[in-house]
């Protein structure tokens, strides 16, 4: 008689937090049906503390992008002092932290509303959940992606690190932001491989919990992308 098979112990959700970076296919199958909150929690915990423990490594582009949004704000306000700008410096120096442990959750949320939406115009079988939690899951190589640019900036001279562009591992690494264009830069640097990374996630998981081909999934992730691009290009604008 065959022994009887021996049931498969299933991964634990932290051992997810690996597997998406090396064998994202089974993360999403295996939690087809779970809920998006902890993965969204966890990425924004780790991408936040990682923040706080290199803010001094970015600090440059920090003050860089900072003096060149207020530039720009006293162009369009002469009323707006110096001493104004100053102590808009020191609260985002203070509390930057939130725009990441408010905005990274937002963002999530944002792409798996787009995940979604675009995945029904190519017949993806996917509730509005299971969006959020692919868009979780595809949020994790931010992780890599800030110890990345933290990496960049200790090996870059500070007086080099004028934009945000310039810790990037995208082209726009390589563009001088003084004679680019902002909108130029701010597309190229949409090419970022950790960018694009999240983007094959996002195609990846609507691939197997959309049921849908691949190819497909992956047209549909690259909209996404597309329309995520929306944004940055808003803000390039903006400073032209």
């Amino acid at each position: 008689m065959a022994a009887p098979a021996v049931p498969q112990k299933t991964p634990s959700v932290w051992e997810d937090f690996i597997d998406i970076f090396v064998s994202p296919s089974a993360v999403f199958a295996r939690r087809e049906k779970a809920n998006f909150f902890l993965p969204m929690v966890v990425v924004t915990i780790v991408i936040t503390l990682l923040y706080l423990g290199t803010k001094s490594l970015m600090q440059p582009v920090f003050d860089a992008e900072f003096s060149r949004q207020m530039a720009k704000v006293m162009q369009a306000n002469p009323q707006v002092t110096s001493d104004q700008m100053e102590k808009g410096r020191a609260i985002a120096e203070n509390f930057g932290f939130l725009f990441v442990l408010i905005g990274l959750p937002i963002a999530i949320i944002f792409t798996g509303m787009l995940l979604w939406l675009v995945g029904k115009l190519f017949d993806a079988t996917l509730a509005f959940g299971a969006a959020l939690l692919i868009a979780a899951y595809a949020a994790f190589p931010r992780i890599l992606q800030t110890v990345a640019q933290s990496v960049i900036a200790y090996f870059t001279d500070p007086s080099k690190l004028d934009a945000m562009a310039k810790v990037t591992a995208s082209p726009a690494h390589f563009l001088s932001t003084s004679t680019t264009s902002p909108l130029v830069v701010a597309l190229v640097q949409r090419l970022d491989v950790f960018t694009i990374w999240c983007t094959i996630l996002l195609g990846i998981g609507l691939a197997v919990i959309g049921k849908i081909p691949r190819s497909r999934a992956f047209a549909a992730a690259a909209i996404v992308w597309v329309l995520a691009t929306v944004y940055p290009v808003y803000q390039a604008l903006r400073l032209m």
